[in-house]
């Protein structure tokens, strides 16, 4: 389905949901919906994105399969969204990452793997990979300096590309990024945000991995990304360690970034595992499985992530320590490499959505 039917397809969706209007407390999507009278596709864009895919509208919706309209809006969202994806990537040639990011994500990782292996190994000789360090000082493996210097140009690219994306999706959606950064606004979506609150189903929780409405699936999102908010903790602790208060690494099993670390790396094992299980056993009926790769992926990678980082710790001290060190730095490198092309743009767009809609119903209330 080329883009252009798809927005056809979800104008059709909605015109016929905001007539309905029966699942207006289920979520903002439907909430957002009542604000409007058409839907051009920089609106499919913004509800796409601002749908959290809880799910409960299908099974709530009495002109879903089999019925002969046959509305499926978790399905159409999560097409409209992928193909959002596309449309904000920069540069644009990369935007046929989305389609096939399983087999984009393998490939990127083996490649920052065996270049990061290549690397160690022609500098500082193959015994480095097999050496025990005292106190598993990392950085006689591979400098300071280079590490900075390796990861600023990668984290540079990778933060260009996102910023363009999310310049790009605000224009769509016809929003200024300085309205959704007014403190009140900030402080609201913030608050939305942390809780997830969209996860809910109206109240009920999802209904994940069927039916069957339950909280499981809020849970295993906030392992995952409060998990991913602590590794974040622990990279920014130990960036003041060093750069402010010249403490360099390895720090302690109790210092505070390895603890920040630690408690992150059991978050990104535990949501994405659970994630992955429950993803399988999803109804079909109202997945994308075209795009279910990118899914896929995203979670694995931070799965990798977590657990090579994890081990590291774990075995610092070892002489599997060069080797343990190559893998992490190369899965690490991948996901900053892969996150402006993989599901990692999920969560800005999402927070600008939430953004959004709170300036929406700031706007109803002046109104009014």
């Amino acid at each position: 389905m080329d883009n252009k039917e798809l927005m056809v397809q979800g104008q059709h969706m909605m015109r016929i949901c905001n007539a309905c209007r029966y699942c207006e407390g289920l979520c903002a999507v439907w909430r957002s919906m009542e604000y409007r009278r058409e839907f051009p596709e920089g609106d499919l864009n913004y509800l796409a994105n601002l749908c959290h895919d809880c799910t409960e509208c299908y099974y709530a919706c009495q002109y879903a399969p089999p019925h002969e309209w046959d509305l499926n809006p978790p399905l159409t969202f999560a097409r409209i969204r992928t193909s959002s994806y596309e449309k904000y990537a920069w540069p644009r040639g990369l935007a046929s990452a989305f389609r096939a990011n399983g087999l984009v994500v393998s490939l990127v990782t083996v490649l920052a793997l065996v270049g990061v292996l290549f690397g160690i190994v022609g500098v500082q000789g193959q015994d480095s990979m097999w050496t025990a360090i005292p106190g598993g000082d990392f950085y006689k493996i591979v400098s300071h300096n280079a590490l900075v210097t390796l990861f600023g140009i990668v984290g540079a690219l990778s933060l260009t590309a996102l910023c363009v994306g999310m310049v790009r999706f605000l224009n769509d959606i016809d929003e200024k990024f300085i309205d959704l950064m007014t403190p009140s606004v900030v402080a609201q979506t913030v608050k939305e945000v942390i809780n997830l609150k969209y996860l809910d189903g109206g109240g009920w929780g999802c209904s994940y991995p069927d039916d069957e409405s339950s909280p499981l699936r809020r849970w295993l999102h906030h392992c995952t990304f409060y998990g991913f908010l602590f590794c974040l903790a622990a990279t920014t602790v130990g960036f003041i360690y060093d750069f402010v208060f010249g403490w360099p690494a390895p720090y302690g099993y109790l210092s505070l970034p390895v603890v920040l670390g630690t408690v992150g790396g059991v978050g990104l094992l535990i949501g994405p595992l659970g994630l992955l299980f429950f993803k399988f056993r999803r109804n079909r009926d109202i997945s994308d499985d075209n795009h279910s790769g990118m899914d896929s992926s995203f979670l694995v990678l931070l799965l990798f992530a977590s657990g090579s980082g994890l081990l590291l710790l774990f075995f610092r001290e070892t002489s599997a320590l060069g080797l343990l060190f190559a893998v992490h730095l190369g899965i690490i490198m991948s996901f900053f490499l892969a996150a402006p092309y993989s599901k990692f743009v999920h969560g800005i767009y999402r927070f600008l959505a939430i953004g959004k809609y709170v300036l929406e119903r700031k706007r109803e209330q002046t109104i009014g």
